[in-house]
């Protein structure tokens, strides 16, 4: 639903709209068209943290939604957003300068799988992703899609994201994700391989009496092997309707 703000600063394009993030009064840019922010991208927000006056980056960044949300609830110093889709990577410095965070929020259109081109190695506190999930382009029809990009290993893998944040990464820094149960085994492996040891594991459920859909890591680059499960989140109580726990993690 747009707002009352001003939009006629050539901030928004055809088709896309303004939504209220209810958050320190930020709002986001999206276009349903390509790609809007989901529940995932709000989790992981509320799983991650950063130091005061840290580094952030967050891979993948899409819309930008997780740097603003970051922005709201930490006090970092920095966060910084790589996108490889020029157009999503635009609409995400858009919402930026709508906000008025230039000075906090940067966003880089550019290649996972290319990082060192746009940033300093073991130069970030806290590293973040949302990755796309599903592996291939079995059954897209349009691969080049923005959405099948944001859902399915098209242009990049969960072994180029883990590598990027182990490279990114300070020793001791935190890398934060959210992922896909079924691939559990295969994401334990790969971060460990790049020396990232998952620390804190909390797993989603949609509802109480059915199999999880989500997980959230938080892994150590170099941390030591010891993992904690947190208490797993429920999201809804009954069709339609949010624990307080979601509630609480929306801001409602």
């Amino acid at each position: 639903m747009q707002t009352g703000l001003d939009i006629t600063r050539g901030l928004l394009r055809p088709g896309e709209r303004i939504d209220d993030l209810q958050r320190s009064g930020l709002h986001i840019i999206q276009d349903p068209g390509r790609f809007c922010f989901g529940m995932d991208a709000v989790l992981l927000s509320g799983f991650a943290t950063a130091p005061d006056g840290g580094r952030v980056l967050d891979l993948g960044t899409g819309t930008g939604i997780i740097p603003l949300l970051l922005f709201a609830k930490t006090k970092a110093g920095e966060i910084a957003a790589l996108e490889v889709q020029e157009e999503s990577a635009d609409m995400a410095a858009r919402s930026v300068r709508l906000n008025h965070l230039e000075e906090k929020i940067h966003i880089v259109n550019g290649d996972i799988r290319e990082t060192d081109v746009y940033f300093a190695p073991a130069s970030f506190d806290v590293v973040t992703c949302n990755p796309p999930y599903m592996i291939g382009t079995h059954g897209l029809a349009n691969p080049s899609d923005a959405k099948a990009i944001a859902r399915h290993e098209v242009l990049c893998t969960f072994d180029d994201v883990a590598r990027a944040a182990a490279r990114m990464l300070k020793s001791g820094g935190h890398f934060y994700l959210v992922h896909r149960p079924f691939r559990l085994v295969e994401l334990f492996e790969t971060l460990t391989r790049y020396q990232l040891e998952p620390k804190r594991m909390q797993l989603v459920y949609p509802y109480v009496d059915r199999e999880p859909n989500m997980v959230l890591l938080d892994c150590t680059r170099g941390g030591n092997r010891r993992l904690t499960v947190e208490k797993p989140i429920i999201v809804y109580r009954s069709p339609g309707e949010y624990t307080d726990e979601i509630r609480d993690i929306y801001g409602y």
